[in-house]
C-alpha cells in the first residue's frame, strides 16, 4: 500500500471519528434540532476535512459574533416578524381552558359540553376563538360554532346598518351616535371573523363616521377611540388614511400615551425607520410615562 493511500485512509478514519463525537456531543447538549445534527454530519462525511472545519468556524463565528449584544439602529425592518395580540381578560381566563386546548379533547360528550357553557356566557367576545371550532372533527360541535357565529354576525350586519342610517341623521346627536357606532363595530372588526372584503368595507364605514365626528365635534373622540382605529387600519394595511389618524390623535392627545404608539406601530409597518426613531426621541423627551407594555413593543420591533 502505498503512503498516499496510507494517508488517505488515516484522514477517513480521523473524519468518521470526528462525526462520531459531533453526533454524541450534540446528543448529549440536546439543543440542535435531530434533522439538522444530521444534516451537518452528512455534510462533513461526505466532505473530510472540508466539512468538520466549515461547522467548527460557523460554530465560533456564532459564539463570537451572533450571541453578542448588538446596534439595532441600522436593522431593516421587517413586518413579517410583528404579531398582534388581544390582550386577555386575566380575571375570565384565568380559571378556563382556551377553546385551542378544548378542541383536543377526544370525549366529544366533554367537548360539546364546554362549548355549550361558552355560548352561554358572553360569547360576543369570543368569535374568534368560536370559529376555530368551525374545524372541529365532530359535526355537533361545529355546528354549534356555524349557528352562533351566523346569527351574531348577522344581528352585527343587521344592527350596523340601523346605526348607521340613525348616524347620518343631521341633528344635535349625530356626532355621538357616529362615535357609537365606531364603538358597536370594534369589538367584532378587531376579531378578525369577518370575510377579508367586508372587513376592508366595514373598516372604511368606521372611517367614514368617525370623520363625520370629527368634523362636527372631534372633542367627543377619545384617545382610546383614535388608537383602535388606527389598529384596525394597520390591520388591512391603509396606512394612509392611518396616518390621518395618527396626526389627528397627536394634535388632539399630545400628552397621551398612545398617540406616540400609535405613530410608532404605523411607521414600522410601512418602513419609515427614519420617522420611527423621531417618534421615539420624541416620546423619550416628554414627560409621558412609558409603560412594560410600550417598552416590549419597542423592543420587538426593533
Amino acid at each position: 500500500m502505498s503512503q498516499r493511500m496510507k494517508l488517505f485512509i488515516l484522514i477517513l478514519v480521523i473524519n468518521i471519528v470526528m462525526v462520531l463525537v459531533y453526533l454524541i456531543w450534540n446528543h448529549l447538549r440536546k439543543k440542535e434540532k435531530v434533522l439538522s445534527t444530521w444534516m451537518k454530519a452528512a455534510v462533513m462525511l461526505l466532505c473530510p476535512l472540508v466539512g468538520p472545519a466549515f461547522v467548527f468556524l460557523s460554530y465560533l463565528f456564532y459564539k463570537l459574533v451572533m450571541s453578542q449584544n448588538m446596534d439595532l439602529s441600522d436593522v431593516v425592518f421587517g413586518k413579517e416578524k410583528t404579531r398582534a395580540f388581544i390582550r386577555p381578560d386575566e380575571e375570565v381566563e384565568k380559571n378556563m381552558i382556551s377553546i385551542e386546548d378544548a378542541l383536543e379533547i377526544a370525549d366529544k360528550k366533554s367537548l360539546r359540553t364546554f362549548i355549550m357553557n361558552v355560548i352561554r356566557g358572553d360569547y360576543r367576545n369570543s368569535l374568534a376563538s368560536l370559529a376555530l371550532a368551525l374545524n372541529s372533527e365532530d359535526s355537533e360541535t361545529a355546528h354549534y360554532a356555524a349557528s352562533v357565529l351566523q346569527d351574531v354576525l348577522s344581528d352585527f350586519r343587521s344592527q350596523v346598518q340601523e346605526k348607521y342610517v340613525r348616524s347620518q341623521v343631521e341633528d344635535e346627536e349625530q356626532a355621538e351616535n357616529c362615535i357609537s357606532l365606531v364603538e358597536y363595530m370594534l369589538p367584532i372588526i378587531v376579531q378578525k371573523v369577518l370575510t377579508n372584503m367586508e372587513q376592508h368595507a366595514m373598516i372604511a364605514r368606521m372611517d367614514e363616521v368617525l370623520e363625520k365626528a370629527w368634523t362636527l365635534d372631534r372633542r367627543k373622540i377619545s384617545s382610546v377611540l383614535y388608537e383602535k382605529m388606527c389598529q384596525c387600519l394597520l390591520d388591512i394595511q391603509d396606512y394612509k388614511t392611518c396616518e390621518k389618524w395618527c396626526v389627528r390623535s397627536m394634535e388632539q392627545y399630545p400628552a397621551a400615551l398612545s398617540s406616540y404608539t400609535s405613530e410608532l406601530k404605523l411607521f414600522f409597518s410601512c418602513g419609515d425607520k427614519e420617522k420611527f426613531f423621531d417618534v421615539m426621541k420624541r416620546l423619550r423627551a416628554s414627560d409621558i410615562t412609558i409603560d412594560s407594555e410600550t417598552l416590549e413593543l419597542i423592543r420587538t420591533f426593533m
